[in-house]
């Protein structure tokens, strides 16, 4: 039988990480202290990749379900890992959320050069009006990566970063201003310092990451997609 192994390990002192050990622990625990990530390692049995590779393409993102999973040709281990994932899908709706399962060729990309990427592929964190939190687990190819908040800046505070922004906005920089910002998610996204060490969320472990909202306790987690490899097999993401 296949497996995913657990391959996450928060690096020695990192505290804005905290692993749990399990589902109710995962989406019981508060944001505190600094903590805006919460990790549940799992070792996953089943043949990811042989879902994947039973998909036909549709876009460069299709979003899957039951009945498309149910309806694929698969050996023991992939129908073992279809059995996982829909597990996952039920186990987050339980909880009141509302999980995607996407099979995910290529994510649209900025154009080369602009001012400030904002593409899935850039270091972000997400935002919403409401509390609420990001859930994500990677089965397939490279997963998710993290960035300690210490480790970069937004890119809108970046005095070369802000002059040129200023200058294609064309007027003041005043709340206006700021509202351009936001708009256009300029302020959402990081630029990892020299020193930076991101690290990978690994395969298989279901991950809660905090999202910038006002009166969070805590700062969002900032994060990006890994970077896809034309001729390697599509990304089988889950994410709420």
């Amino acid at each position: 039988m296949n497996v995913i192994p657990s391959s996450f390990t928060p690096p020695l002192g990192y505290a804005r990480v905290k692993v749990v050990s399990s589902f109710q622990e995962l989406i019981t625990t508060r944001f505190a202290d600094g903590v805006n990530a919460l990790c549940w390692p799992r070792t996953l049995p089943g043949d990811f990749n042989a879902v994947v590779e039973r998909l036909s393409a549709q876009g460069d993102i299709d979003t899957l379900d039951e009945v498309s999973l149910r309806a694929l040709a698969l050996s023991e281990a992939g129908r073992v890992a279809v059995e996982v994932l829909l597990a996952d899908l039920r186990s987050l709706q339980s909880a009141g959320l509302s999980p995607v399962l996407d099979c995910i060729h290529r994510y649209p990309r900025d154009e080369e050069g602009d001012i400030v990427p904002t593409d899935v592929y850039s270091f972000h964190a997400d935002s919403a009006t409401v509390e609420t939190d990001t859930y994500l687990c990677s089965y397939t190819e490279s997963s998710s990566e993290g960035l300690r908040n210490e480790e970069a800046r937004r890119y809108v505070d970046l005095p070369e970063i802000r002059a040129a922004l200023l200058q294609r906005f064309g007027g003041q920089d005043d709340a206006e201003f700021l509202q351009y910002l936001n708009e256009n998610c300029y302020d959402l996204h990081y630029a990892p310092l020299p020193e930076a060490q991101p690290f990978s969320f690994g395969l298989g472990n279901l991950w809660r990451i905090a999202v910038e909202y006002p009166g969070s306790p805590v700062p969002p987690c900032i994060h990006r997609a890994p970077a896809t490899v034309p001729g390697r097999p599509p990304r089988l993401l889950l994410i709420s």
